[in-house]
């Protein structure tokens, strides 16, 4: 769920993941199924609390931080390692941002949260047939960008 969240660029992945996890607790009691749908369920909890994270973020900008405090609270490690990464983030969230919502939540669902096409459907709302349609679609759409140079691997 972690993957899926910072996949989703929500900015306290962290966080959102604890108030997933509470709000599971809270209404564990009202979920009726199997495990399959538990996972499901969760993953929905979790998509609703990433989108409402999204909106307070939208709603109430952070300030940025002066260059004296990000120099103090800078990561120290290797700069080539974590340059490297950052350029792959970059590419994967640059391939992210050419699809729709729809399209990036479906795909996120079943490839990192590792869920069925009938777990997705629940978690987003949709039929199976939509996820499909979707997952096809986004998968299209990425294919295109990386053919066209958008995009490099």
């Amino acid at each position: 769920m972690d993957r899926y969240l910072r996949a989703r660029r929500v900015p306290d992945a962290d966080d959102v993941v604890g108030e997933t996890f509470v709000n599971v607790v809270r209404s564990i009691d009202g979920f009726e199924g199997d495990e399959t749908a538990f996972r499901a369920w969760v993953f929905a909890i979790a998509r609703n609390r990433a989108t409402d994270e999204l909106r307070r973020v939208i709603r109430h900008p952070i300030v940025p931080a002066s260059i004296e405090e990000l120099a103090d609270r800078g990561p120290r490690g290797d700069v080539e390692t974590e340059a490297m990464e950052g350029l792959a983030t970059d590419r994967i969230g640059r391939l992210l941002d050419a699809l729709t919502a729809d399209q990036r939540d479906v795909l996120l669902l079943r490839i990192l949260g590792g869920l069925t096409v009938d777990q997705v459907a629940a978690a987003v709302g949709r039929n199976p047939g939509a996820v499909k349609m979707l997952q096809a679609r986004g998968v299209a759409a990425i294919r295109r960008e990386i053919e066209r140079g958008a995009v490099t691997l």
